[in-house]
């Protein structure tokens, strides 16, 4: 699975942290599962077809691996490492660790 991360600023007392884990072609974000089993080679599906805000862009699957972009939230002062993030190459089940930066309550 190739993750593109698109960071975004939510509204002041709006953040809610993004939590995502993989099972197979299932991606869990923030406890919902959204199974792209389906999605065949060379297939895109778009994200308004995909019942999730943080999911944006197309799904593609390309040579066997699912391609998408997740909006990843930041606080007002993000790191480098927030700001300007580097795709993520998932290849095993389990939590995926996203960049963060704690964001005051």
């Amino acid at each position: 699975m190739h993750i593109t991360l698109s960071p975004f600023t939510p509204l002041p007392g709006q953040f809610v942290p993004l939590i995502a884990s993989r099972a197979g072609d299932v991606l869990t974000l923030n406890g919902q599962p959204f199974d792209f089993t389906q999605l065949p080679e060379g297939g895109t599906l778009p994200s308004a077809a995909i019942d999730s805000d943080w999911i944006v862009g197309y799904v593609s699957r390309v040579n066997g691996e699912l391609h998408l972009t997740l909006r990843l939230p930041h606080g007002p002062n993000p790191s480098r490492a927030v700001a300007f993030p580097e795709p993520i190459h998932v290849t095993e089940d389990g939590p995926i660790p996203l960049p963060t930066d704690e964001v005051p309550a």
